[in-house]
C-alpha cells in the first residue's frame, strides 16, 4: 500500500483499460482539466448513483472543457455492460492491474466489513488541472450532490 498522492502533485500517468479494450491515461488529456472518480464496484447502489450523476452532468463538464473518467477495478467487459444497462455517457476505465493508478494514489486500501478485512477501492475523486497536477481531492466521497460539487470546482479552476 503506497502513500497517498495529494494536491499539487502530478497525477500518475499509468495506462488503464477502456471497455473497448483500448487504453487511456492521464496524459491523453494533456492541456484539459480532468476529473477522475474512483468507485468500488459496478452495479452496486452507491456506485450506480455516482456514475449516473456524472453521466447526467457530462454535457456540462464537456461545455466547461473538463474531461471525466470513472475508474474501478472491474474488468472492461463488466464496465461495458454496466454502461449499457444504465445508459452511462461518462467514460469508464478498468484499473485492474497491480501497481495501477489506484495503487499509486494510495486509494486501493484495506477495508473491513462485518469483521472481515479485504482490499478495496476507497471512493475518491481527483480534479486534475491543465498542467497534469492534482488541484483538488475528495476523499471518502458521499455520493449525494458530489458530481455537482465537482463540476462547480472544475468550472472555478
Amino acid at each position: 500500500m503506497s502513500e497517498r498522492i495529494g494536491t499539487g502533485e502530478a497525477f500518475p500517468d499509468i495506462a488503464m483499460t477502456k471497455p473497448d479494450g483500448g487504453s487511456v491515461k492521464a496524459s491523453d488529456f494533456a492541456g484539459r482539466k480532468l476529473v477522475v472518480f474512483f468507485y468500488p464496484k459496478d452495479d452496486t447502489p452507491g456506485c450506480t448513483t455516482e456514475n449516473k450523476d456524472f453521466s447526467a452532468l457530462h454535457g456540462e463538464f464537456e461545455a466547461a472543457g473538463v474531461a471525466v473518467l470513472g475508474v474501478s477495478k472491474d474488468p472492461p467487459q463488466k464496465h461495458a455492460k454496466f454502461a449499457e444497462k444504465h445508459a452511462l455517457v461518462a467514460p469508464l476505465a478498468s484499473d485492474a492491474e497491480e501497481g495501477g493508478v489506484s495503487d499509486a494514489l494510495g486509494i486501493w486500501t484495506e477495508k473491513s466489513m462485518y469483521g472481515r478485512t479485504y482490499m478495496g477501492m476507497e471512493r475518491t475523486t481527483y480534479l486534475v488541472g491543465t498542467d497534469g497536477k492534482i488541484a483538488q481531492v475528495w476523499n471518502k466521497v458521499k455520493v449525494k450532490g458530489h458530481a455537482e460539487e465537482v463540476l462547480a470546482a472544475a468550472k472555478a479552476l
